[in-house]
């Protein structure tokens, strides 16, 4: 089915069912394009929890479709495509983090929210890229951390914070494609270019750049900036988003490989089939959501 047909089936749909459609920043721009509204994986739960529409398209990958079914346990949430994962979230498990907390006893455990339900629901408090060095700052000083399930993201807060953590060795595949050198060629390239990249990234590369930002607080910083010109060192997806948003700016990704496969997976025809179909839905068993929803929230108080 050509392209604008696509699209006015999921007007139709939509309006039929009664759906909103939510997209990460990350998503294929056909996505961003037909989305209700964009933003960072937390944002989007938070808007999906505050939404009148009781079933929600979310165009990202699981775990962040499974953080708006533990804020919205009442709503209908759809992932067009069940096998978008988060290599990341799964390279942490809850046994694992059970086990981190039996050989440090008396830990505080910040979780980041790209993590699964069963990690939350083992997790004092959870953080985004935006708010963790908030949150580890909450933590009285001399109290063990563990930080887990990304090692960049936790060494960067705690280089910011001074604070000592226990860091779980997981991370970003998609961002480790973002090397040094990808940075200093583009500030070749483009010279006057400010240079953003996510805290994801490896420690090289973030200390090539002028702003270690989440994907929320570089739109932030472009909006405040007279600058013109930005490099992105975030997941491609993002170069069109801000694109978009800022069309009298440019915006140029660090590297064209810093593309996630998962994030590339969902598609109008399965928006299209989600839709038809009401599925697939995702859930989370109630006693799991009960405990990740209360480190969630535990976070969204200090936001």
């Amino acid at each position: 089915m050509p392209k604008r047909q696509l699209v006015e089936k999921i007007l139709a749909l939509k309006a039929e069912r009664g759906a909103i459609i939510l997209a990460h920043n990350y998503q294929p721009p056909e996505i961003q394009d037909v989305a209700d509204r964009l933003g960072d994986s937390l944002d989007l739960s938070r808007f999906a929890a505050s939404a009148v529409e009781k079933v929600i398209v979310f165009c990202g990958v699981h775990f962040m479709a499974e953080t708006a079914a533990i804020l919205s346990p009442e709503k209908t949430i759809l992932l067009p495509d069940p096998t978008a994962g988060c290599p990341m979230a799964d390279m942490m498990r809850a046994e694992d983090l059970l086990a981190l907390k039996k050989k440090h006893p008396g830990s505080v455990v910040v979780t980041y929210v790209n993590s699964t339900a069963e990690v939350k629901a083992e997790t004092d408090i959870c953080c985004t890229s935006a708010n963790a060095m908030r949150v580890v700052q909450t933590v009285p000083e001399g109290q063990p951390i563990i930080f887990g399930p990304d090692k960049y993201l936790g060494g960067w807060v705690a280089a910011q914070t001074e604070r000592k953590m226990i860091l779980w060795q997981g991370y970003c595949p998609t961002h480790q494609k973002i090397h040094p050198e990808h940075i200093l060629e583009q500030r070749r390239l483009h010279p006057a270019a400010f240079v953003m990249v996510h805290p994801e990234v490896n420690p090289a590369v973030a200390s090539l750049a002028d702003a270690v930002l989440g994907t929320g607080g570089m739109i932030a910083c472009v909006e405040k900036s007279a600058g013109r010109e930005f490099v992105v060192g975030t997941e491609t997806g993002m170069v069109y988003r801000l694109q978009k948003k800022f069309p009298d700016r440019e915006f140029f990704a660090a590297t064209k490989h810093a593309l996630c496969p998962n994030m590339k997976k969902i598609t109008l025809e399965k928006v299209v089939n989600s839709l038809e179909s009401l599925g697939p839905v995702i859930a989370v068993e109630p006693g799991v959501a009960d405990r990740a929803r209360r480190a969630i929230r535990a976070m969204l108080e200090i936001s």
